[in-house]
């Protein structure tokens, strides 16, 4: 789409070339913080992928072999049984550490931007919401932390 007076109120009919470029260059600027808060949240999601599948391997030995050994096919289960444990922990541990870190780039990345807003250098006219990634990060964690409560204390939904 061309620049043009009616789609920019930054820019006039008798707006000089330089001005012009000044313009597609504070667009430019404004549109790479939303390809960057993108690729953050495409970052978090493969951190969602692999806590989950951490998290539903793990629940699943443990499940296996604590369904074998109240079966009676099995006399003692403790080290795979503490191996799903393992997993389920590191897939939490893993999903906390990737929130922390997304949380701490998007609101270095809001700061940068108001900082450029302020300064005339961006429109920031564009909204910056909060990522639907994030919560379903949040959720996969609640999930998880009730998942190893279950396991561990052998109460809870997933008992």
């Amino acid at each position: 789409m061309p620049i043009t007076e009616a789609s920019s109120p930054h820019i006039t009919a008798k707006s000089d070339p330089d001005r012009i470029s000044v313009e597609l260059s504070s667009r430019r600027t404004g549109m790479s913080f939303q390809r960057t808060r993108m690729a953050a949240d495409r970052t978090l999601m493969a951190v969602i992928r692999t806590s989950l599948s951490l998290i539903g391997f793990g629940f699943t030995i443990f499940q296996v072999f604590q369904k074998l050994v109240e079966a009676d096919l099995l006399k003692r289960a403790q080290a795979p049984r503490n191996f799903g444990v393992a997993l389920v922990l590191l897939g939490i541990t893993m999903l906390v550490l990737g929130i922390v870190y997304h949380g701490q780039f998007m609101l270095a990345l809001r700061r940068e931007r108001q900082q450029m807003r302020a300064e005339g250098l961006i429109h920031g006219e564009s909204r910056f919401p909060v990522s639907m990634t994030l919560i379903v990060a949040v959720l996969l964690l609640l999930i998880g932390l009730l998942a190893i409560v279950s396991m561990v204390f052998s109460v809870g939904p997933f008992d």
